[in-house]
């Protein structure tokens, strides 16, 4: 598996680094060797052959920067989603849409994966997140930190939140899904907190090669610690509903 980190340096406010890392434990777990690559910025990215192209969180202003960096490469990134799954979390998602508009009125076109519209906005919401999405049984759980509102998703990622913003309003619909290309804000990192997530995006990694993901081993110990560390995160947050 070849996966490849976009600006890990500049788009990793949260640790999202740890997302590429468990993953590709897993994968090695599964016997599956893997090549992992970062891009850094002003470098052209070689995303030919890529299973994976991931980026993570930013500051605003690194958000735009990296916006800068990757809208020359944006039909090489297109290619590698015909047949490699596209990962945005965090304000990288933002950068799929058709343009984010800062605070002080400029306007920055997007990649253009989606038609959506990003606004930001003086009010910066700090919230965990229970979602709930349709690709998988279990509810997704982690935080966000944004400060925009985003609309025109016709594809969200999550149907909607028991806890925290969606991308128009709170516990509206969430994210971004489309063919092989997701935006998620929320963070946490959020694979490492939802093993069920985690073992999607493997699945679907093996599906668009167009191969069956083998079974994962029974008794992996960073799996089960995982999977422990996700109920308490889940009972946790579920008590703020009552």
């Amino acid at each position: 598996m070849k996966l490849i980190h976009l600006y890990p340096q500049a788009m990793s406010l949260y640790g999202e680094y740890a997302n590429l890392v468990l993953l590709t434990r897993l994968l090695e777990e599964l016997g599956e060797p893997v090549e992992r690559r970062t891009v850094e910025p002003g470098e052209a990215p070689d995303l030919a052959g890529a299973d994976l192209v991931y980026m993570g969180a930013g500051t605003e202003r690194t958000q735009k920067a990296a916006l800068a960096w990757l809208a020359p490469h944006r039909e090489a990134l297109g290619q590698a989603a015909e047949h490699g799954l596209v990962l945005f979390t965090g304000n990288a998602m933002e950068l799929l849409g058709a343009s984010i508009t800062d605070r002080n009125g400029t306007l920055f076109q997007g990649l253009g994966f989606g038609d959506f519209a990003t606004v930001e906005t003086d009010k910066r919401v700090p919230h965990d997140v229970i979602a709930r999405t349709g690709l998988f049984e279990a509810p997704v759980v982690g935080f966000m930190n944004k400060c925009s509102v985003t609309s025109g998703v016709d594809n969200p990622l999550f149907t909607a939140l028991d806890l925290g913003a969606g991308n128009e309003r709170d516990k509206g619909p969430e994210g971004f899904y489309h063919g092989n290309v997701i935006g998620t804000h929320i963070t946490g990192p959020v694979l490492v907190k939802n093993p069920a997530f985690l073992t999607w995006v493997a699945d679907k990694l093996y599906k668009n090669r167009g191969e069956t993901m083998p079974p994962v081993p029974a008794g992996l110990d960073w799996m089960d610690m995982a999977q422990r560390a996700y109920q308490v995160t889940l009972e946790e947050l579920s008590a703020l509903l009552r």
